[in-house]
């Protein structure tokens, strides 16, 4: 428990005022704004512009949130890469609904996303994994990803399949891939003085796009 009577969580503030989110002049698809938030974290040298948090929940109706990097995204989705079988692998395998959350707290800006997630084609993950450095190719084999392991593991692991893979090239291992979350909603969230903050929420209805503005 923090004691210092000169500290208090209550007392943190601030004011949002850099920008602001006309609904009026906003592009009717969300993918094309979402494409320029994206890009103006990345010019604006935040630290992990595609980090995005994913929720997601076990079959037994637990959430569990943790934070994975954006590595494509398009009109048919987001897509991310893990272990098929970790914690949020076995969560998806039994329950596909998902939601991602950016935050540019440097920008003052939100999005967050929700929908349903599914595996990409082998093909797709095959040609991400070939492009990632050697070790972390090596790492997707050596890693059970969410399981307990002893402290030695990983270290004898690598040692394994390194001389396993040594001078050849590392194939794409069966339990890792990517998964696309197909999105049913996309919320953007501007900070604004006062806390009457732009909310814009995209709902998907069928081949369009319903906007609406939400009370911050």
């Amino acid at each position: 428990m923090i004691k210092d009577s000169d500290f208090s969580l209550k007392n943190i503030r601030k004011d949002y005022s850099l920008q602001q989110l006309d609904i009026q002049k906003i592009d009717k698809n969300p993918f094309s704004l979402f494409d320029k938030w994206i890009k103006e974290a990345i010019e604006a040298k935040l630290p992990e512009p595609t980090a995005m948090h994913l929720s997601t929940v076990s079959n037994d109706g637990k959430p569990t949130g943790r934070i994975v990097l954006l590595k494509e995204f398009n009109e048919k989705g987001f897509i991310f890469f893990t272990n098929y079988e970790s914690k949020k692998g076995t969560d998806l395998k039994n329950n596909p609904n998902a939601a991602l959350s950016f935050h540019w707290a440097e920008l003052e800006r939100q999005v967050r996303i929700n929908g349903k997630a599914e595996k990409v084609s082998r093909e797709v993950s095959e040609n991400y994994f070939h492009s990632r450095p050697r070790t972390s190719q090596i790492g997707a084999w050596v890693s059970p990803q969410s399981k307990i392991i002893e402290n030695n593991f990983l270290i004898i692991e690598t040692e394994r399949f390194n001389k396993l893979f040594e001078n050849k090239e590392i194939p794409l291992p069966d339990n890792w891939g990517g998964y696309i979350v197909s999105a049913d909603s996309i919320e953007f969230w501007q900070g604004r003085p006062s806390r009457l903050h732009d909310r814009i929420l995209y709902l998907k209805r069928e081949a369009d796009w319903l906007i609406e503005r939400l009370a911050p």
